[in-house]
């Protein structure tokens, strides 16, 4: 059972969570490792080193147009295949995130919580919320019971 009065609340709270998420993906990448860094990063696994700036530009708009409720539940989507790149660089690593160069558990989290939030909606406070499939609220294809 949802709710009603709480859960638009409740999705801003997770919505404001997952922004600051793919934010400080994107900070961690340009203040702690720099640019460069993350370039040699990409080239060692295999990936070309030019993909370092549009990496974190995505991370860093997309994360600020969830957290504003922009077209959030499009970006989160948009989003995924960056973390799954992650997530596949650091399953080989382990579980635990905090394992030597990091595991895979950290990524995955965020991966369910951006289909979660795409899924449920933007919540209150939302600036441009719109129907993940882009059709009209109340026109949705129906369910139909075998």
């Amino acid at each position: 059972m949802i709710d009603e009065r709480t859960a638009p609340y409740g999705l801003l709270v997770l919505r404001i969570a997952l922004g600051a998420m793919w934010i400080s993906h994107a900070l961690l990448k340009y203040v702690v490792f720099t640019m460069p860094g993350f370039a040699g990063f990409l080239g060692s696994q295999g990936l070309p080193g030019f993909l370092a700036w549009p990496i974190v530009l995505a991370e860093l708009i997309g994360g600020v147009l969830i957290i504003a409720g922009f077209y959030g539940r499009q970006v989160s989507i948009l989003l995924l295949p960056i973390m799954a790149g992650a997530f596949m660089v650091h399953l080989p690593n382990g579980w635990l995130f905090t394992a030597a160069n990091g595991g895979w558990e950290y990524p995955a989290f965020l991966i369910i919580a951006s289909v979660a939030h795409a899924l449920i909606g933007d919540g209150a406070l939302a600036l441009r919320a719109r129907p993940l499939l882009f059709w009209q609220a109340g026109t949705a294809p129906a369910l139909r019971s075998a």
